[in-house]
């Protein structure tokens, strides 16, 4: 794609599944990347495939809900590649206390599953408050500490963050994550329109269901085949193929685009 070689990226939660290939994909195409994420051993994976790939890389370790962190992040891209001219906000929870990988955060949640006239009239406002502060408020603060050194910079830049097919479809998701997501995709357009002046487009994927860690409690509740069958391609995606999304919407190639979502989701929904 062309506009890639050479640029910087950082990607918050660049450890696992969605971030690790956005990591990746982006390396293919010639750019630089700071691996943002909670998770050491795994971030330093993601820097080892970078690195594999032939691009230069490195970790820091980043709470997605902190100023100070979002801003130090983007520090070290500054001081290590000499600046920041892509983010992608992968970072993200399903639940409270969600960690990537882990079988028994997943298995607690399954076993602690409501009904959905529970999950609005009894919903748990630490989880609501969990979610909203990692998805939603996590992502503005990224957008915050990268735009500034973007502005700054006076080259531009490219914004992509991670939303959801929940965004716009309540069945996809539990209310805190889909309201999360809902305003991930507002906040995406927000960003857009204030920072085009700068040359800093801002665009969001919203992903279907994808094969990672997230969607491991589909197959722990047995539902995977319902879910399936909701999908007209009939299988659910991988995260390489969210990746290329993203690395388009990155990418000089979508030069007119800002303020859009799209969905690779398989066909689940179509607007």
């Amino acid at each position: 794609m062309r506009g890639l070689q050479g640029k910087v990226a950082i990607v918050t939660g660049g450890a696992n599944g969605i971030g690790r290939a956005c990591c990746e994909r982006l390396a293919e195409e010639g750019c630089d990347v700071v691996v943002a994420d909670l998770q050491e051993d795994r971030g330093a994976e993601t820097v080892a495939a970078v690195e594999a790939i032939g691009r230069r890389a490195i970790f820091v370790a980043s709470d997605a809900t902190s100023v100070e962190s979002n801003d130090s992040v983007v520090d070290e891209a500054v001081d290590v590649f000499g600046g920041v001219d892509i983010l992608v906000t992968a970072a993200g929870v399903a639940w409270k206390n969600y960690v990537s990988g882990d079988p028994d955060a997943a298995k607690a949640m399954v076993e602690a599953g409501r009904g959905p006239v529970d999950g609005i009239v009894d919903c748990d406002l630490d989880e609501w408050a969990s979610v909203i502060d990692v998805n939603l408020t996590g992502t503005l603060l990224a957008i915050r500490s990268a735009g500034k050194q973007m502005v700054a910079q006076g080259r531009g830049g490219s914004i992509v963050t991670i939303a959801s097919i929940a965004a716009k479809h309540p069945e996809a998701g539990t209310p805190a994550y889909g309201v999360s997501k809902a305003g991930v995709w507002m906040l995406t357009k927000q960003a857009a329109s204030a920072l085009a002046s700068a040359g800093i487009r801002v665009n969001s994927v919203g992903p279907g269901f994808v094969d990672t860690n997230m969607t491991k409690i589909i197959k722990d509740l047995g539902i995977e085949d319902t879910v399936v069958k909701l999908i007209p391609m009939g299988r659910f995606g991988q995260p390489s193929e969210i990746a290329s999304a993203v690395a388009f919407l990155a990418s000089d190639d979508a030069s007119y685009f800002t303020g859009e979502l799209i969905h690779p989701d398989g066909g689940f929904f179509t607007d």
